[in-house]
């Protein structure tokens, strides 16, 4: 059974274990922030917190952290030294913690305290469900499964009414794999259901998927037609597809506005 958690970007995954999933929680973004500029205090404390209260009130047999833990590349930050063993420590205290690389996570093994599990960002399969971030190719087996989680991609959606105003918001994405883009890649074909995750940490903002983008995002939207992705607000609400927000986005904006 797949849940998302009503108004927070965690997934509940029950099978032989109730695995609770959160993925690209970038703590230490504030140094990065700082560099640029932006003086922003640490977020780490009210992420934690956010966590632990859902550990206590879902109370999963495993917290499946899935990629980019930490946020600064290719240096780990002081603040990301300080902070994250505690993290993770805390989080191990109220139930199994793993990890699943992503490519902000650079150095995490080290600072990860004994008990919790690192996986590879090729991600792994349990109870049927394959578990990878996104930024690189998951491994053959993966693609196996009956259904996939990954996140990186950071899904949202920006939504603009008449007046040029804009709203973005984070979303869920649920979508098929195409057989012949898995065809091409790993020689056999697969139509399993990936849900892409979103981003847990509120500063990391979010990737429109409703609109053109030149950043790289890694493998994929090579294996999917992310046009075709039904999504999902944070509270529920179902939104339809991609191609049908982007639509009705334009024939919006086709109408002339007058004012009344």
């Amino acid at each position: 059974m797949i849940t998302p958690i009503f108004n927070a970007p965690l997934l509940l995954v029950e099978g032989s274990e109730r695995v609770l999933v959160a993925a690209d929680l970038h703590l230490g973004i504030e140094y990065e922030l700082w560099l640029g500029g932006v003086s922003i205090p640490s977020q780490t404390g009210k992420i934690l917190e956010r966590l632990l209260r859902s550990l206590d009130e879902i109370k999963p047999d495993k917290l499946l952290l899935l990629g980019d833990v930490k946020h600064n590349v290719p240096r780990t930050s002081w603040q990301e030294k300080k902070e994250i063993p505690h993290v993770l420590e805390s989080l191990s205290k109220k139930a199994k913690v793993e990890i699943v690389l992503g490519n902000h996570d650079s150095d995490l093994a080290s600072m990860a305290p004994a008990g919790v599990r690192v996986r590879p960002s090729s991600g792994f399969v349990l109870d049927d469900v394959g578990y990878f971030h996104g930024h690189t190719w998951p491994d053959q087996k993966i693609l196996g499964a009956d259904l996939l989680v990954a996140a990186h991609l950071h899904p949202a959606i920006r939504l603009k009414d008449p007046l040029g105003y804009s709203i973005t918001r984070r979303i869920w994405a649920r979508m098929n794999l195409l057989p012949n883009a898995v065809v091409k890649q790993y020689g056999f074909a697969s139509t399993a259901e990936i849900i892409i995750v979103p981003a847990f940490n509120d500063l990391c903002g979010g990737l429109p998927l409703n609109e053109p983008c030149d950043e790289a995002r890694g493998p994929i939207p090579n294996l999917v037609d992310l046009s075709s992705a039904r999504i999902y607000l944070m509270d529920g609400t179902n939104l339809g597809t991609v191609r049908e927000v982007a639509e009705a986005q334009r024939n919006a904006s086709d109408r002339k506005y007058t004012p009344a």
